[in-house]
């Protein structure tokens, strides 16, 4: 018998976007030794990434795009090679035309996604390119796919207003990769640290007061790590910046002693799917976050992390984590035993399964 195959529609090059990653490409080998063949197709080229997502650069941003367009209309001559099609997020930009020709073309699509993009949410380098975004297609999209994925409840509810068939699959991890780092020598200081993009390094800026009052309290005794993306404010607190590689991602946050997950309490961030918390949890690094969206629903505040909301909460939490490592070891081995039984890969590759043979 013939494999079925799908066609993973996505942005970003493999290995790129933390979304597609963790979402539907650690999953494909999974899927493949159980009958199917995964293919992808993206639109972005590594070249293109350092253009599209710097400041200016207009009219080769344009030119992207155009191109981009013509690399998508290529999928189109290729669907009748396909059994499924998976849409991670959206196919282009600022527009359901590719979903609904797809949706002409008789194929089974299921449409992921595990952000608020039914809501504006742009980079400062591209705020001239906003009105492209017109993320108000989301909802086109959710009622032509046949399954939709959400990654939390609140995502799941919205789509729910477009299309009956939903389901709620949190983003996963690998927890036979991502695990705790035997410590082989005793730190001096503790490290507080976050991980993130130029896109969510607004998000970790809310933190910096608190940040300056640790460091004046704790002096020599605490430092920060901040992976991935550099913040406009660089004076306030001393910060150890590093750049985000894929080789090193998880040795990078495996020197965490405390991993921060700040956010505002928004509609946006209410869609947000806990991923920092999870990549700090399933390391074993206990996580203070901010009590919104789906990180009240991860946390047990003071069993297997913390939540805080004020300026005073976070303060508190992290100096307690701060002051006693037996309570940072216990945190954390909870928190990983919260990945593994309801985020992790394990838990839910079947529920994958289960859905592909069902609408291949």
């Amino acid at each position: 018998m013939a494999a079925k195959r799908i066609l993973f529609i996505a942005h970003h090059r493999k290995g790129r976007s933390p979304s597609q990653r963790f979402r539907f490409e650690q999953f494909e080998s999974y899927f493949e030794q159980e009958g199917f063949e995964c293919h992808s197709s993206h639109i972005i080229s590594e070249q293109d990434d350092r253009v599209l997502y710097a400041p200016g650069h207009y009219i080769q941003k344009s030119l992207i795009l155009i191109t981009c367009f013509f690399k998508r209309c290529r999928d189109l001559f290729k669907l009748k090679q396909y059994d499924l099609l998976f849409i991670q997020r959206e196919a282009f930009i600022g527009t359901a035309f590719f979903e609904r020709l797809f949706k002409r073309a008789g194929k089974p699509i299921v449409f992921d996604f595990d952000d608020a993009i039914w809501l504006l949410d742009i980079s400062e380098g591209n705020k001239r390119f906003a009105f492209l975004k017109r993320p108000h297609k989301t909802a086109g999209i959710i009622a032509l796919a046949d399954t939709v994925i959400a990654g939390n409840e609140y995502l799941a509810a919205y789509a729910r207003k477009f299309n009956t068939k939903v389901l709620v699959i949190p983003t996963t991890l690998n927890t036979n990769d991502f695990k705790p780092l035997e410590p082989t020598v005793r730190k001096d200081a503790v490290c507080i640290g976050w991980t993130g993009s130029h896109t969510t390094i607004k998000h970790f800026e809310l933190a910096i007061p608190v940040l300056k009052r640790l460091k004046d309290k704790y002096g020599d005794g605490v430092y920060f790590k901040v992976i991935g993306a550099t913040p406009n404010d660089t004076e306030t607190v001393p910060l150890n910046l590093h750049a985000w590689r894929a080789e090193t991602e998880i040795a990078d946050i495996q020197e965490l002693d405390i991993g921060i997950m700040p956010l505002p309490d928004d509609e946006w961030s209410k869609g947000k799917c806990a991923f920092k918390g999870l990549q700090y949890m399933a390391l074993g690094i206990p996580a203070v976050m901010s009590a919104v969206g789906v990180n009240k629903e991860l946390i047990s505040d003071g069993k297997n992390g913390y939540l805080a909301m004020d300026e005073e909460a976070w303060f508190s939490k992290l100096c307690v984590l701060i002051e006693n490592a037996e309570l940072r070891k216990r945190i954390g081995a909870e928190g990983r035993k919260t990945i593994i039984a309801n985020y992790s890969l394990d838990a839910w590759k079947q529920e994958y399964l289960r859905l592909f043979k069902q609408l291949a």
